[in-house]
Formats: structure tokens, C-alpha cells, sequence
């Protein structure tokens, strides 16, 4: 063999088997019907098509125009990733930028999001992205993070991680079972929406934390302060006292980026006064920022 001349090979000497192809644009749409509970007729009422369209675009007999799978990713709810995904399964350049947060075409939507984050103190508030990594977040958060190993800490931080993991806030959370169930009903609702591997597997993880010594005999169960059929609050154990919080979601409802459009504000309002005052107090100790700094 002539120096110099690189083999693809494995250790058995063989050459590795090719990449699986991905999958034609009418089995990705298929899925994403599927997946929303839509038969081809569903879809076709929806989408102002004949069913007979659905199906031959579905078993590839007929190609989709470009204009036709962003219509009938719109009626599928299909997030812009995906969407160009689709796009470009079907032979067609992808329409959706991606910019980093931090990315100067990103800089007002950078803004907003640390105008409501502040806006939002003394109560805790944090942007995270679409697998729950840990974005941006207000000085109120810091009193939540207390006893948190550094290695939870080290990014990409990851929330819901950090929520259940014995090294992180299980421990003190006293109605642990109750906010357990919470984050894994959450998450498996958004893993049924988009099917994504990475959540998938971050489930498996979260399912398989031991419940902390403080939820032992289902102490953890949270009755106390459980508000039925209204909100799943989350009672944490600070240095501060108890804190009972419950939160509620913002997105940007008209992004055409892929990364802002997977971008989520999670705002914690306090569901009780002595929480509030609490807030109120741990806020004031802590040192702002200099003047510029978000």
C-alpha cells in the first residue's frame, strides 16, 4: 500500500458499513401525521388537499413542491428543525435559520429575553433551550441552587437534571414524588410532540434516580400544600425557609429561527405570601449587577 494513501477500515479489515440513509420525505411526513393522531382524510381537511394527495406524497409517487411541505408541516405542527429536516429530505434547501443566542442577528431577541428574565425579580426565572439546558437566568435563582454538587453546575447545566438528581435539589424539595411525577409527565408529553432522541434518553436518566432520603415512606409525597386540579407547586427547603413555587412558560410565539423558536422562559410566581417575602429578602442581598450586564 503506497504511503500516504488512508484506508477506511475497520479492525477486521473490512471497510464499515455506510451510514443508513435517511428516511424518503413521505415517511417523514407519515410520522409526523401519525404522531399527531391524524388519519390521511384528517390531514387532508386540514391541509385543503384531496386524500388521494396525502397518500401518494406519503408512499412517494408524488414529490412534494417546497411550498406544499411548509404547508403541510404548518397543519402538522412540525417545529422548524424539523421542518427543515423535511425540506431537505425532499431535495429542497433548508428555509429556517439557526443562530446562536448570542449571535449579533439574535441580539433584540437576546435583549427581550433578559428584560423579562430581570422584569421578573425577586422571583426566580430561567430561559432554557429545547433539551433543557440552562440559557440565561435572573439573580433569584441563585438562593434555589444551594448544596448543588459543582459538577451539576459545570455547563451545559441541565435543569431537570438538576431538579431530580440526588446531588442536586431532590433532597430538599419536600413534596418530591409530586414534583417527580410533574417533570416526567411534562417531558414525556414533549417527547411524544417531537420524538426526540435526546429527550428520550434524558427521560431513562431522570426514571432512574433513587428518591432522596427525605422522601422515604412517602414522606415525599407532597400532600401538604397540594393544590388539585391547579398547579404543581414546587416546595424547596432554602436557607431562606420554604419556598412554594409554581411556574408557567413563555415562548416566542412568531420565531422563523430554529433556535429561538425552541427557546423557553420558565417564570417561578410564589403560591404563597411568606414565599414572596422570602424572595423579597434573599433578592436584596444579593449584589446587582454592574450597570450593562444582564
Amino acid at each position: 500500500m503506497p504511503h500516504g494513501t488512508p484506508q477506511n477500515t475497520s479492525r477486521n479489515g473490512r471497510a464499515p458499513a455506510p451510514p443508513p440513509a435517511p428516511p424518503p420525505v413521505g415517511a417523514l411526513l407519515r410520522s409526523w401525521r401519525q404522531r399527531r393522531g391524524l388519519s390521511q382524510l384528517d390531514l387532508a381537511c386540514e391541509a385543503d388537499i384531496s386524500t388521494r394527495h396525502v397518500s401518494f406524497l406519503e408512499t412517494g409517487r408524488s414529490q412534494p413542491s417546497r411550498g406544499m411541505l411548509i404547508h403541510l408541516a404548518e397543519r402538522l405542527d412540525v417545529p422548524l428543525r424539523d421542518r427543515n429536516a423535511l425540506l431537505v429530505a425532499a431535495g429542497f434547501a433548508p428555509v429556517y435559520s439557526e443562530h446562536g443566542l448570542d449571535s449579533p442577528a439574535m441580539q433584540a431577541a437576546r435583549k427581550a429575553v433578559d428584560l423579562v428574565l430581570t422584569g421578573h425579580e425577586p422571583f426566580p426565572a430561567l430561559a432554557v433551550d429545547r433539551h433543557w439546558h440552562l440559557l440565561a437566568a435572573n439573580r433569584a435563582v441563585a438562593p434555589l441552587l444551594e448544596g448543588v454538587s459543582p459538577e451539576l453546575l459545570a455547563g451545559p447545566v441541565n435543569v431537570l437534571r438538576l431538579s431530580l438528581h440526588p446531588d442536586g435539589l431532590a433532597g430538599r424539595i419536600g413534596n418530591w414524588a409530586q414534583w417527580r411525577e410533574h417533570v416526567l409527565s411534562r417531558l414525556t408529553r414533549q417527547i411524544e410532540a417531537s420524538a426526540d432522541p435526546v429527550l428520550v434518553a434524558l427521560r431513562s436518566e431522570l426514571q432512574g434516580y433513587p428518591a432522596p432520603a427525605s422522601a422515604a415512606g412517602g414522606g415525599g409525597g407532597g400532600a401538604e400544600g397540594h393544590h388539585p386540579d391547579v398547579v404543581v407547586p414546587l416546595r424547596l427547603h432554602t436557607s431562606v425557609g420554604l419556598l412554594s413555587l409554581f411556574s408557567t412558560t413563555t415562548v416566542f410565539g412568531t420565531a422563523v429561527d430554529v433556535t429561538l423558536s425552541e427557546l423557553a422562559i420558565e417564570a417561578f410566581f410564589p403560591a404563597e405570601a411568606e414565599t414572596a417575602d422570602r424572595l423579597r429578602g434573599a433578592l436584596a442581598e444579593i449584589p446587582s449587577p454592574p450597570r450593562g450586564e444582564g
